[in-house]
């Protein structure tokens, strides 16, 4: 039973290639990726066997103990969890619980997290390549502590299925991961920071860590290297009895998982009121644009964009901080309203097969687009106006503020005109709804980028006649082009927002049931 488990994930995960070219073709650039930061991740971990080994000893454990840690945290907050052995796909089957934890732990490492865990933690052979003793340490522990991520991530996912199917807790906790990604800048630089000023400390901290389950196992091959034979003694039965108390764990949750396994089906809820359906006007592009709202306000793909852009002011006026010029907060406008625009250029795909309520209701192409439009414009405006105006506040730069209203509102209409023709063209492969916003679809890397880099430089051209009025002020001083932006660029943008509605519209209805079944192709 062991054997079938292994070739069913590995049946699984060949699965994932059968795909279109294009996805096959950004699967290869993704592995590609993956596998260059390995490369060098290993080759970090091998050049370390010429460094001074209290620093090699440091540098293990507590990468080895943060590799712990993530394995536990990463899956469960990004809601990233491999499932496709999911137990309570078993619940049917009479498989000897023992087989079948034996089954599901080591299927965790055929996958490319699994494989690139275990491949790293032997890297650490390299690091302790001194002595015989080290070597076998090192071996020994790199296998212990790859099965500990392993057994612990199941541990947890399964501790926490209940909670994981919730849809509410999936979108809170999708959400929440985007913050520290954002501010992930100023978050290194205040690690490195730390570092620097604490470096005496991290040793201390690294012996200390060796001796709880996170970085015992890690710890083996740098004990054995200096001699310290008891003590790589008493960290071995503390990696080998946390590996057993974690599978003990795992039997418990298993068995129950399999008699009662989390529901994850919704429940009645008795009819109330209409909502924005009932604000908004009764009429087709006003019933889309309150379905779009309702979009924002609740699915995590769309909302993740709300999520970031209250980031960009800490994130420039950190870097003012660092530097000592604000003037980075002068583009925060101009920036917001080319990042809310963009981000409805892949709406249809975020539909997926809910588009065909679009497509069986009779929907206009022109309504659609017009709908989608416009419930961002009605949340992103404010939004753009506000950091459009606010920063001038810090530099006192007020000279600018035609000029940069004009190519903020320009930038907000045109991007959403630019949006409404290429979601309506072109299908992305998108996470599809009630997944993680984290978690793309294999192999559409290739195929997102082509578009984004396309649209993105399309954008570029069509706001040409405003960025060069910026490039006139700042090269002039004077503010008479400013004033001619202020007039020129929202003109302009609207104009260029009513021709990519309509041109939108019309090949949404020349392209409505072809979209569907491409989108079909995506669940």
């Amino acid at each position: 039973m062991v054997a079938h488990l292994l070739s069913l994930k590995w049946r699984l995960l060949l699965n994932g290639f059968k795909r279109s070219p294009w996805q096959l073709v950004g699967m290869a650039l993704g592995l590609l990726y993956a596998l260059g930061l390995l490369v060098l991740l290993i080759g970090g971990l091998i050049a370390l066997r010429w460094a001074d080994p209290e620093i090699a000893h440091t540098v293990v454990v507590l990468g080895g103990a943060a590799t712990v840690l993530g394995w536990a945290i990463i899956p469960l907050v990004a809601s990233a969890a491999d499932m496709t052995l999911d137990p309570a796909r078993f619940t049917t089957f009479a498989i000897p619980a023992k087989q079948l934890l034996t089954g599901l732990a080591l299927a965790g490492f055929i996958g490319i997290p699994g494989m690139a865990t275990l491949l790293a933690a032997l890297g650490t052979v390299g690091t302790w390549w001194r002595s015989v003793p080290a070597v076998a340490g090192a071996l020994l522990g790199a296998i212990l502590g790859a099965l500990t991520c392993i057994v612990l991530s199941k541990v947890v996912t399964t501790a926490t299925a209940g909670l994981a199917a919730s849809r509410r807790f999936k979108d809170v906790s999708s959400i929440i991961v985007f913050i520290p990604l954002v501010l992930l800048g100023p978050i290194m630089l205040g690690v490195v920071d730390g570092v620097r000023g604490s470096a005496d400390y991290l040793p201390v901290l690294a012996r200390t860590v060796s001796w709880t389950p996170l970085g015992a196992a890690w710890s083996l091959g740098g004990d054995l290297d200096s001699g310290s034979v008891a003590a790589a003694g008493l960290k071995l039965l503390i990696s080998v009895a946390t590996i057993a108390g974690l599978l003990l764990c795992w039997h418990v949750l298993l068995k129950r998982a399999l008699v009662t396994p989390p529901y994850s089906g919704g429940s009645a809820r008795k009819g109330g009121k209409l909502g924005l359906f009932g604000l908004l006007p009764g009429t087709p592009s006003g019933a889309v644009a309150a379905r779009a709202l309702i979009y924002w306000l609740k699915d995590p793909r769309y909302a993740a964009s709300l999520v970031i852009v209250p980031l960009f002011p800490v994130l420039f006026f950190f870097s003012g901080s660092q530097s000592g010029n604000y003037g980075l907060l002068m583009i925060l406008g101009p920036l917001t309203a080319f990042v809310m625009a963009w981000s409805i250029c892949a709406d249809v795909s975020y539909d997926n097969t809910a588009f065909a309520l679009h497509l069986a209701a009779g929907v206009r192409g022109v309504d659609d687009r017009l709908g989608r439009a416009l419930a961002c414009l009605a949340i992103s405006l404010p939004i753009v106006l506000i950091f459009t105006v606010g920063p001038l506040f810090v530099t006192g730069d007020w000279q600018w503020l035609p000029n940069l209203l004009g190519l903020s509102i320009g930038t907000l209409f045109t991007g959403l005109g630019l949006s409404s023709v290429i979601s309506a063209r072109y299908n992305i492969a998108v996470p599809l709804p009630g997944d993680s916003p984290f978690k793309k679809p294999p192999g559409n890397v290739a195929q997102t980028l082509a578009v984004q880099f396309v649209g993105m430089g399309v954008l570029a051209l069509l706001l040409v006649p405003e960025l060069a009025l910026v490039a006139v002020q700042a090269f002039t001083g004077g503010t008479q082009a400013g004033w001619i932006n202020l007039v020129a660029g929202p003109l302009l943008g609207v104009i260029l927002f009513v021709v990519g509605v309509r041109l939108g519209g019309k090949w949404l209805d020349a392209r409505g049931p072809e979209m569907f079944a491409q989108l079909s192709v995506n669940r």
